[in-house]
């Protein structure tokens, strides 16, 4: 169950690009820390970035790890050797694997990695932890919102929204990350990708 809280890299990169894009100073990646937990929230954009237009393309992406789903046309991968990720601008999508000795629960996520995420990301507030039904079968799906790391020069940050999904089966879990900036519309996008995982 310790997965759940190690894509913070991942959320880093997504920045970076989306400032080499922008000619812009990147974020910068701090250590986890528990000083994290204690960082304020800071207020959603009031017209925020990230919404992934309606006429995006996704295509398969099948995982050498054992699982095929969809994920955006042409944005930014990354693989790793417990998974990939896939970013644009401020947004990501982030799939990672790990072994587990048995299914995580709703109560399981609650006592112990939600501790974990708290530590290793800003200003967590989680909004949910609940059991839901996807085509993949039984599935974790944790809802919160977090600051994104501080501008090297600026020092701003913005407010995302982040959803994660916990599969299991065989002892193998693999936790799927969704993140935009805070409000912006992505919904159905992020239905589609989270109802779409398949294991092979």
């Amino acid at each position: 169950m310790g997965n759940i809280a190690t894509n913070r890299p991942q959320k880093a990169l997504a920045t970076v690009l989306f400032s080499l894009a922008c000619l812009s100073p990147i974020f910068i990646l701090a250590h986890s820390s528990p000083a994290l937990a204690a960082e304020k929230a800071v207020p959603a954009e009031i017209n925020p970035p990230g919404d992934i237009p309606d006429t995006q393309v996704f295509i398969d992406y099948l995982s050498p790890l054992g699982f095929t789903m969809k994920v955006p046309e042409g944005w930014a991968r990354s693989d790793r050797a417990d998974g990939a990720s896939f970013v644009d601008k401020l947004d990501g999508v982030i799939v990672s694997v790990s072994k587990a000795a048995s299914a995580p629960t709703v109560e399981s996520v609650k006592s112990t990695a939600m501790s974990d995420l708290k530590t290793a990301e800003r200003a967590v507030t989680v909004a949910s932890v609940k059991a839901v039904k996807l085509p993949a079968g039984p599935v974790i799906r944790v809802v919160y919102t977090s600051n994104s790391e501080p501008n090297a020069v600026t020092n701003k940050q913005i407010r995302l929204e982040n959803e994660r999904y916990l599969y299991f089966k065989d002892g193998k879990l693999v936790t799927l990350e969704l993140y935009a900036p805070k409000g912006a519309d992505n919904v159905d996008q992020w239905q589609l990708m989270s109802g779409s995982f398949r294991w092979n």
